[in-house]
């Protein structure tokens, strides 16, 4: 019961599972059934920009989930959403078969060029999508288990953990750059041609890529307000702000977090999954510890624990990159760096707070006081 009231309360989340719901709808039949050169008309190449926005926004929900409820300011899931993309890419790159520079029916063309005689054993299974499936979410999903075991229980936190968590994305961007790991050293995976049959160029694939987009971050919004809205969510924030006390009360704390924090993990891999299609490459860049920062900033920008928060923030700051470094190359860092730092300073609770829309902090954590026991 309590769940439900709390999605009824959820106006903010409302209003953004609607706006989505009419995208859904409205942009494959603006795309698809308005001829070109009419006022209304929404191109392919718009198209996949917004549903690469949207996977990215699911990244930003996924982010928002372990910092916004549970303190964990995580400067590492760039490594689960490349994971996830890695693992798409590499179901791609087998749909290519013998459609290679080199026609080589069982190696990628980068294994071709580095003289490589079999295909590596990580790489079986990646011709069937059911099993690429599976692996954006395992081994994302793995990693975080282990690494959050590790750290948890180890007890971890604040600053410390942060760098950890940028640490081990590092790392792998520097592994993921070596020819020898077999996942296309600097260069990556990329010359995709289809997607379960369907032509990736195709304006109808598209479409589906950005419908695809536009319910995986419908649903994965669903599932985290589903899990913050009931007592796990308030355990949660009795954590965050209180973790001693929450542990006191007989509250087992590390495998809160390490739950948490594994489902986040899935979530990033799962956007980083729609995420390669879309921009028809994955390479080592995607680890870039630089990349996690972006996407704390996106989630202090909207909205700190809110999740849909996070969704906007995301938006707005990707579509003002897109436009400024178009625009104006050179100012671009400028401005995202002063948009922090206004935000930082102005807007503490983002712009979802701003617009007061959302409910003060000390009263989740009364809520929980009142409500919550072990």
């Amino acid at each position: 019961m309590l769940s439900l009231k709390a999605l009824k309360e959820d106006r903010g989340g409302q209003v953004l599972l609607g706006v989505l719901l009419a995208l859904t709808i409205l942009v494959p039949l603006l795309n698809l059934v308005v001829p070109e050169g009419h006022p209304l008309h929404v191109p392919t190449y718009t198209v996949t920009l917004m549903g690469k926005y949207l996977t990215l926004a699911l990244l930003a929900v996924a982010v928002d989930l372990v910092w916004g409820y549970l303190g964990i300011l995580t400067l590492g899931h760039a490594a689960f959403f490349a994971l996830g993309g890695y693992a798409m890419g590499m179901y791609l790159m087998r749909q290519i078969g013998d459609r290679g520079v080199y026609g080589n029916p069982q190696l990628p063309d980068f294994m071709v060029f580095l003289n490589w005689d079999a295909l590596p054993w990580f790489w079986h299974g990646f011709d069937q999508f059911w099993f690429a499936a599976l692996m954006v979410l395992l081994v994302p999903g793995l990693l975080a288990f282990v690494f959050g075991a590790l750290a948890f229980r180890s007890r971890v936190s604040g600053v410390y953990l942060s760098i950890i968590t940028q640490a081990l994305t590092y790392a792998l961007m520097l592994a993921f750059y070596r020819n020898e790991m077999g996942f296309g050293g600097n260069n990556g995976l990329t010359d995709f041609k289809d997607l379960l049959g369907f032509d990736l160029q195709a304006d109808s694939t598209r479409i589906g890529l950005f419908v695809a987009s536009a319910l995986a971050l419908m649903l994965g919004y669903l599932l985290c307000r589903v899990l913050m809205a009931g007592r796990l969510g308030r355990v949660c924030v009795a954590v965050r702000d209180a973790e001693s006390r929450a542990r006191f009360l007989g509250y087992r704390v590390e495998n809160v977090k390490l739950g948490v924090f594994t489902v986040s993990a899935m979530l990033a891999g799962i956007a980083g999954a729609l995420y390669v299609p879309q921009v028809g490459i994955i390479n080592p860049n995607e680890f870039s510890p630089l990349n996690s920062i972006e996407v704390v900033v996106w989630v202090a920008v909207g909205g700190r624990a809110t999740l849909y928060g996070a969704v906007v923030g995301a938006l707005v700051i990707n579509y003002a990159k897109t436009y400024l470094t178009a625009e104006l190359p050179e100012v671009w860092l400028f401005a995202l760096g002063g948009l922090f730092v206004m935000v930082t300073l102005l807007l503490p609770q983002g712009l979802t707070g701003f617009c007061g829309a959302r409910r003060p902090a000390h009263d989740r954590c009364q809520h929980f006081r009142a409500d919550a026991r072990p």
